[in-house]
């Protein structure tokens, strides 16, 4: 049984397909099909019910995944921790951070950072708060900003500021002139949300059913630029946080009511190891958010 057999194995498990895991490790297909036979050869059981159009995991093939994600974690931990060991003072961070907090939280604390730790590398992938979740929890990424859940028993969580989401419309709008608006008046207007890997949309889909209705969904962009262009040229209404809205023109912002407020901050994966790099970074912020407090 060799490495490169479970990391294929894991893959096609992940996706359901063995064209797809293919193109995601970037070898032909027929390799992937090959290593996997050998290794049900070795096994003696059949990992994958192949008379389904998606490839399925058998009852045995669930049991050997648990197996080989273990194993696979363990390996990938302590080549990242031999890694430490030989280039302290050099290293990778694998970051999520949402477009809305990319764009006006995140700069400041990238720069510094990258000031304080020349020799560490940010990678920095732009994700939804919900996406970004679970590329964290099947440890693609080290850690993320994100909107952070209310209760959590898989990340340790920073908080690292609360938000305000505020109602944005456009100046002549008949709501614009009130001091707090409902989600009940806002039933017939057409939204303009970010896209569904957001914890934002979710907020705000939330509320529109706790209020009896669904929302009308005209428009969905992850471009903070094109949702704040499209209210103030009268396409919808949105809702931003409110250090993303203060600055826009051509568009009134209204409180909700009851208030929407979200908390923002660090958050990665119990129980995994972190490299000295993330650890870095995570203390970091930390020290930003107790001189900031």
């Amino acid at each position: 049984m060799e490495l490169r057999q479970l990391e294929y194995f894991q893959m096609v498990s992940r996706l359901g397909s063995f064209t797809k895991a293919a193109e995601k490790l970037h070898v032909a297909q027929p390799s992937v099909t090959n290593a996997i036979g050998k290794l049900e050869d070795e096994l003696g059981i059949r990992l994958f019910d192949r008379n389904q159009k998606k490839v399925a995991l058998t009852a045995e093939g669930r049991i050997f995944q648990r197996r080989v994600d273990k194993i696979l974690r363990e390996v990938a931990e302590t080549l990242a921790e031999m890694h430490d060991l030989k280039n302290l003072g050099r290293g990778t961070i694998k970051a999520a951070v949402p477009p809305m907090i990319g764009a006006y939280l995140f700069p400041n604390i990238f720069i510094s950072f990258k000031k304080a730790y020349p020799g560490l590398d940010l990678q920095v992938f732009e994700e939804g708060s919900l996406a970004a979740r679970m590329m964290i929890e099947r440890e693609e990424l080290d850690l993320g900003i994100i909107i952070l859940p209310e209760e959590t028993a898989v990340f340790h969580t920073l908080p690292i500021v609360e938000e305000e989401i505020v109602l944005c419309l456009p100046p002549a709008h008949p709501l614009s002139g009130k001091q707090a608006v409902t989600f009940s008046e806002l039933r017939h207007e057409p939204f303009i949300l970010l896209k569904e890997d957001s914890c934002h949309r979710r907020f705000i889909i939330d509320r529109c059913r706790e209020s009896g209705f669904a929302p009308r969904i005209v428009f969905s962009s992850n471009q903070i630029q094109t949702i704040k262009a499209l209210v103030a040229s009268g396409g919808g209404i949105s809702f931003l946080m409110r250090m993303v809205a203060e600055d826009a023109k051509n568009i009134t912002t209204v409180p909700l009511a009851p208030a929407l407020k979200i908390r923002i901050g660090l958050a990665w994966k119990k129980d995994k190891y972190l490299s000295k790099a993330a650890r870095a970074f995570i203390d970091f912020v930390a020290g930003r958010s107790i001189s900031q407090s």
